[in-house]
């Protein structure tokens, strides 16, 4: 099984809020560097997404990916690749846990398989890049408030 890559950062606000955007597929362009677009496909009975089809744009790789969503509860979103041209597997996840007063801890997991060769150390640097990069704009828009 592949190693996965994980980070954590505090954001002041509640885990609700924290969902809130992490949920709003239509937005990511707007605060995540390398989703130039995103498009709902499917949702679920409660009316999130199931599947997101997402145009990725992270320098050397580009690519047009769906993606199959799982919720649970009200606190974790995992992911996994239903559809790529560069990866052979992508599979993720936000996990958020209280922290105190108004706060809440994110967890980003990310495990990435491409397709052209890539040497481990390279890839969980990439992982790593890419986790930090979505965790900073992440709370950068649920404090921003907007």
């Amino acid at each position: 099984m592949a190693e996965h890559t994980s980070s954590s950062i505090t954001i002041e606000a509640a885990p609700a809020d924290v969902m809130g955007v992490i949920a709003d597929f239509a937005r990511y362009p707007d605060w995540t560097g390398e989703v130039k677009e995103a498009e709902v496909l499917g949702t679920d009975d409660q009316g999130r997404a199931e599947q997101v089809r997402l145009v990725m744009d992270a320098g050397a790789i580009k690519d047009d990916q769906v993606l199959g969503y799982t919720w649970t509860g009200d606190h974790e979103v995992s992911w996994t690749l239903v559809k790529s041209q560069m990866l052979r597997s992508l599979d993720g996840s936000y996990i958020l846990k209280p922290a105190g007063a108004g706060a809440t801890e994110v967890t980003y997991q990310l495990t990435v398989d491409v397709k052209i060769p890539m040497l481990g150390m390279i890839k969980r640097k990439a992982e790593k890049v890419i986790i930090d990069r979505a965790l900073a704009g992440l709370k950068k828009r649920v404090e921003s408030g907007a």
